[in-house]
């Protein structure tokens, strides 16, 4: 059985230390970095401290064992970085200060989007609420600890995924960029008798060629996986803000039903993991000896 979290010793309520792992291939030899920006639960104590909920119901924002569903990804020669700090800490797919003013103690500095969708829903970069609602905090945050676990979180794992895609960019011309996450159970479409496994989101083909879309979502069909384009899940700021075809940059979002791998109410890896996992090295070794030429500017 799963530990419900890990808290992070006291001594790492910030996560300076080591805020996400990039896993290297001994070679790289494909154009494709995978990243999965949710999947962290080193949980800092003075979050745990701070929080109204159990340490069950705080994971709810988890795309829990993501990491390790795609954790082929270097074996078959593409880097693989992943969080470890939770997104209920510090959310990497948002812009840097998506910031509610409720949850704050004093006003805002005027840089910040206090409007955004995202914000208005509680999940903004430091959320007020964990994905199925709840609120987290007992009490209202300063700016000065938003501004801590940006410069400790947000930052360092988004230089570092910077560099990933600067570097497979200069080796090879372009880079695919396989943003990954987990979803909740999905409503089927009207019509439709059987709901998405998995979404794929590419900005409704702004942020990813065509090419690279259909070669997932036909590894993924070959599976015998339901999946979905856009529908509800478009991407987020890391598939748009680094998705620039134009620039030989392209992002693809992949959300991944979580009830085919694991128990979402325990929080624990299903009787399904194995199998999950076995696809989606099949698609990762796939896509790595696919030839991705026509990527380039």
């Amino acid at each position: 059985m799963d530990l419900p979290l890990r808290a992070a010793p006291p001594a790492a309520t910030s996560l300076l230390d080591e805020p996400f792992v990039v896993l290297m291939p001994s070679r790289q030899t494909a154009p494709i970095v995978f990243a999965s920006p949710h999947s962290g639960r080193d949980y800092p104590e003075v979050f745990l401290a701070d929080s109204r909920l159990d340490p069950l119901t705080i994971r709810r924002s988890e795309d829990s064992f993501v990491e390790e569903l795609f954790a082929a990804a270097p074996l078959a020669g593409c880097p693989l970085i992943h969080a470890l700090f939770p997104r209920a800490w510090c959310d990497v797919n948002r812009e840097p200060w998506e910031l509610d003013p409720a949850m704050f103690d004093a006003p805002l500095p005027e840089f910040v989007n206090a409007a955004s969708p995202r914000v208005g829903a509680g999940l903004g970069t430091i959320a007020r609420v964990v994905a199925t609602g709840e609120a987290i905090y007992r009490r209202k945050l300063s700016f000065a600890e938003a501004e801590g676990r940006i410069a400790a979180c947000w930052r360092p794992y988004h230089t570092a995924l910077a560099a990933l895609i600067a570097d497979t960019v200069r080796q090879f011309g372009c880079c695919l960029l396989v943003d990954c996450h987990s979803m909740p159970a999905q409503v089927p479409p009207l019509g439709r008798s059987r709901a998405a496994e998995v979404v794929l989101g590419d900005a409704h083909g702004t942020s990813c060629a065509a090419l690279a879309t259909r070669r997932v979502e036909e590894g993924l069909g070959r599976a015998g996986l339901i999946v979905r384009r856009n529908e509800p899940y478009a991407g987020g700021y890391v598939t748009r803000h680094y998705g620039r075809p134009r620039e030989g940059v392209h992002a693809l979002q992949i959300e991944l039903a979580r009830a085919l791998y694991m128990d979402e109410a325990r929080i624990e890896r299903g009787p399904g993991f194995a199998t999950l996992q076995r696809d989606l090295t099949r698609l990762i070794e796939d896509l790595a000896r696919a030839d991705w030429a026509a990527l380039r500017p």
